[in-house]
């Protein structure tokens, strides 16, 4: 664990009261954006929970791509996106998962992702795990192996973990609320 690492986020990363509704807590990760070299480490230190334990990284639409794509340049391997239902072209492969109120569906292209690849899963936050349970659920559709979930922020509360337990992955979290 990087104490100075953590620390730096904690000093950078705004917290928003009662955005986008009262009683939640927002995390503006913009700020990092503003710092390049702070970014550079927090890059540093998902790509270094990643080396050698994975093929591919899928990112989630959309702050999952903000530091998956680096991630993957820094490890060297294929960046694939997980995106919102509608936005990519034929073919591709979906999944239906359940929201607080009505549903929602993610999609992914097909044959970008191989067979047996392990597969990274990130995204920026982990609330509920909903979204990334989905996310988990296409990559192994396609054959892929779930081998870890990294997130820069997770929510203890929420129990998001919770729901990824069942996919027998690493998962790792920079900041924990």
């Amino acid at each position: 664990m990087n104490h100075q690492l953590i620390q730096d986020l904690e000093n950078t990363i705004q917290n928003i009261p009662d955005f986008p509704k009262p009683g939640i807590q927002f995390k503006d990760i913009t700020p990092i954006f503003l710092n390049p070299k702070l970014y550079e480490q927090v890059i540093a230190d998902l790509a270094n929970f990643s080396r050698g334990k994975i093929d591919a990284v899928c990112g989630i639409e959309s702050r999952g791509y903000l530091f998956g794509i680096a991630i993957a340049v820094a490890l060297d391997v294929p960046f694939i996106l997980i995106r919102k239902q509608g936005k990519l072209p034929p073919p591709f492969v979906s999944q239906k998962y359940d929201l607080e109120y009505g549903s929602a569906e993610i999609e992914m292209r097909t044959g970008q992702l191989q067979k047996g690849q392990r597969i990274l899963i990130h995204d920026d936050l982990l609330a509920t795990g909903g979204t990334t349970e989905a996310a988990a659920n296409l990559v192994q559709k396609q054959g892929g192996i779930v081998s870890q979930f990294s997130f820069l922020i997770g929510l203890k509360d929420l129990e998001g973990e919770n729901r990824l337990k069942k996919f027998n992955a690493e998962v790792h979290q920079i900041l924990t609320y």
